[in-house]
């Protein structure tokens, strides 16, 4: 309703969140679950003011702001209403990296305490598994039911089962949170870190979908050779790849292209810790501890 300046609208200002929080929780007999919009830039500012509303719990993502398609022969928008469309709410799988890239934020800020319920894409048991080691306390599903019925439901618990079974793991709750603390910011990641693309010509079957990637849209590091028998393969110049995955990606082959870790040579040192030791240098200070 966010042309009526409710809904998603109001859900977009942290200090109406906040005070509609507070009024539903004067006169609520029921837990209060807000559902936040992901249409904002930082989830987390109407996460923390829900909470400070009193809210008992947060639930993430709605449905994303979108226009589904327009038709090139008539020119209307789909769908339409007599020939007009206007913006409506995109879910299912393809919304699934940017709720688990919010739940993770929301999950990881110390000011957002309350449970958090996932939503966005959860098609099978492992995305539910994915919400909860991200910090969802629990999941919740739409899509998937209407394409499948609920007895999606019963195919994802049946599917957890197998999973706690299989890694020993009591309860469900033990999963919860335990990617939180892997998932960082990209200042503290390891600039020296290195892996590179692998191909394995055993497996290759030469439609060079790899080397047309890389080589028109990346860092162009995977040769077209010829053995000594003159037959074709393809093979990465590990001193220039980065590790971008990109060949992975667009190989129809599992197993042609591995991405595997390679020894830099170098310790680590992140963003941060490099910023940080160029800063001292500039002062003379000596960046490195006696």
């Amino acid at each position: 309703m966010a042309e009526r300046g409710m809904g998603a609208a109001s859900g977009q200002v942290p200090e109406l969140v906040q005070k509609q929080t507070y009024w539903v929780k004067e006169v609520a007999k029921t837990p209060v679950i807000v559902k936040l919009t992901p249409n904002i830039t930082d989830i987390t500012l109407t996460a923390e003011a829900a909470v400070e509303g009193g809210a008992d719990a947060i639930s993430m993502i709605n449905t994303i702001n979108s226009l589904a398609a327009v038709d090139i022969d008539t020119w209307d928008t789909v769908p339409h209403v007599g020939g007009k469309g206007a913006h409506g709410g995109y879910c299912g799988p393809a919304v699934k990296p940017i709720a688990l890239h919010m739940v993770g934020e929301c999950a990881r800020n110390p000011r957002i305490h309350v449970p958090i319920s996932g939503i966005g894409g959860i098609s099978n048991w492992q995305n539910a598994v994915e919400f909860m080691l991200m910090g969802a306390t629990g999941v919740q599903v739409c899509t998937a039911a209407m394409h499948h019925g609920f007895r999606i439901v019963e195919d994802m618990i049946e599917g957890l089962n197998n999973y706690l079974d299989a890694k020993g793991i009591a309860s469900v709750s033990d999963l919860v949170g335990k990617s939180v603390q892997k998932y960082s910011d990209w200042g503290d990641l390891d600039l020296n870190y290195k892996i590179v693309a692998r191909i394995n010509n055993d497996s290759c079957i030469n439609c060079n979908k790899c080397h047309i990637a890389c080589e028109d849209t990346s860092h162009q590091c995977i040769d077209m050779l010829k053995d000594d028998s003159g037959k074709s393969y393809l093979k990465v110049r590990e001193e220039d790849c980065v590790g971008c995955n990109l060949c992975s990606i667009v190989c129809p082959v599992d197993g042609a292209i591995d991405m595997v870790e390679v020894k830099s040579g170098l310790p680590p040192m992140t963003w941060n810790e490099r910023q940080a030791a160029l800063g001292a240098l500039a002062c003379g200070v000596d960046p490195v501890p006696k």
